[in-house]
């Protein structure tokens, strides 16, 4: 098949296009799969469902603690698993696509998570709620760093916003809509992973509809080796990036595992609520500051983040429920911020054949920071001082790593831009 090398504009970049398939041909057009805009909405809204999938089982764990009596420590085990196993998967697949192209990354996932949906509407004890987190954590993390890339690929700017944007949206979701199953809907245990399921089939359909934006390249079975590198020109801003990445992720894994226990409440609502008002405010502070630089973005999240932590955690010592949510949504508004700046402040940065790669990395930072303190804060409710000192001690870590993160931010003030690398005989090549 013959390549044809383009110069589009406004694009900077040379595209790689292929001749138009028979399909097209037939049909008289060029290009008849879904691309541009409407492409970039399609692979947002398959981020918030995967993460309102992976959101839903946190109102449902007091359910299922009840149901087969384990401890705190199992709830965050449960949860952890599933961070873990996104890790894993970013670090094995999270190239993938820049050999085997978007869509077929993304439909398999897509499948392979609407099964981890039906090993949690059947779970009939711990064991299957561990293979289903497992499963889900594997799928997610195959999903995550191919719809960062193909969202850059379809349109930098718009891709580079709902990056930042979407995982808030899709947490916030997941968490109050099973809430309100499990206040309001009959089964709720197994009618949300159903719903969920229903709404991945339908995304299925339009991934499988979208244009392609890489040609296949050698090295697919290369690309599976974890491999965790830093472009020479990207490495300032990953460093900096960093501790944001990690802490804003470790409070929203003190959020998904232990929630519902910090509101001081057994009403089923109000402990998804928590979850609902941090990340519903994560999203609007990402919109709100959405065309602000992003190292002004960054910092606004790091200072509001810290600020956040330190009321929630004085609510949790008063046990004052109003306080922490108003805690909460000042946390979240950190949360939102400091990763949209941390995503602005690297991806753009990255040339075509970097950006799975490079979109992967900082999910890994992400996952790293979702699960790991997430378990050691069940490990010391149980083991520990308790639900109020493991609180106080979390929250101190999280403030630490901001300050830290803030550090980086204030050492290396901004100078030229960098330009994205132009890298020769790039593994994925764009197509138009």
């Amino acid at each position: 098949m013959t390549l044809h090398l383009q110069v589009r504009r406004p694009a900077s970049e040379a595209a790689v296009a292929l001749p138009p398939d028979p399909v097209a041909r037939r049909l008289g057009r060029s290009d008849y799969r879904l691309s541009g805009r409407p492409a970039v909405f399609v692979l947002a809204s398959l981020i918030v469902a995967l993460l309102a999938s992976s959101a839903a089982p946190t109102p449902l764990y007091a359910i299922y603690q009840a149901q087969w009596h384990f401890t705190p420590i199992t709830t965050t085990v449960v949860f952890g698993v599933y961070a873990l196993a996104v890790l894993a998967a970013l670090l094995t697949l999270g190239k993938l696509s820049d050999h085997v192209g978007r869509r077929p990354v993304l439909v398999t996932a897509i499948a392979v998570h609407a099964g981890a949906l039906v090993i949690f509407a059947t779970a009939t004890g711990v064991p299957a709620l561990l293979s289903a987190r497992v499963v889900q954590g594997l799928s997610t993390g195959a999903a995550l760093g191919t719809i960062g890339a193909a969202m850059l690929d379809m349109d930098r700017e718009l891709g580079t916003f709902a990056n930042a944007v979407a995982p808030g949206m899709g947490t916030a979701s997941g968490a109050i809509a099973s809430a309100l199953a499990v206040r309001f809907l009959p089964d709720p245990t197994h009618l949300i992973y159903l719903a969920l399921i229903g709404v991945l089939a339908v995304q299925a359909v339009a991934i499988a509809a979208m244009r392609e934006t890489v040609s296949r390249a050698p090295g697919a079975l290369a690309s599976l080796r974890p491999e965790i590198t830093i472009p020479r020109a990207l490495r300032t801003p990953v460093l900096t990036a960093v501790p944001v990445l990690f802490a804003v992720w470790a409070l929203a894994g003190l959020y998904g595992a232990l929630g519902p226990a910090l509101t001081g409440s057994d009403n089923v609502v109000l402990g998804g609520l928590s979850f609902f008002v941090l990340a519903a405010s994560a999203v609007i502070a990402t919109i709100v500051l959405r065309r602000a630089a992003a190292r002004t973005v960054m910092l606004a999240g790091i200072l509001t983040l810290v600020t956040g932590v330190a009321v929630t955690v004085t609510a949790v010592s008063l046990g004052s429920a109003a306080v922490f949510f108003a805690g909460s949504a000042i946390a979240g508004a950190g949360f939102g911020s400091g990763f949209q700046g941390s995503i602005r402040t690297v991806v753009p940065l990255a040339a075509a054949h970097e950006r799975a790669g490079l979109v992967s990395l900082l999910y890994v930072v992400s996952y790293l920071g979702l699960g790991v303190p997430a378990v050691l804060a069940g490990f010391g409710v149980v083991h520990g001082g308790g639900l109020i000192s493991t609180a106080r001690y979390y929250g101190t870590a999280v403030i630490v790593l901001a300050a830290l993160a803030l550090f980086g931010l204030l050492k290396n003030r901004p100078g030229r831009a960098a330009e994205p690398a132009a890298a020769p005989a790039p593994r994925a090549q764009r197509l138009r």
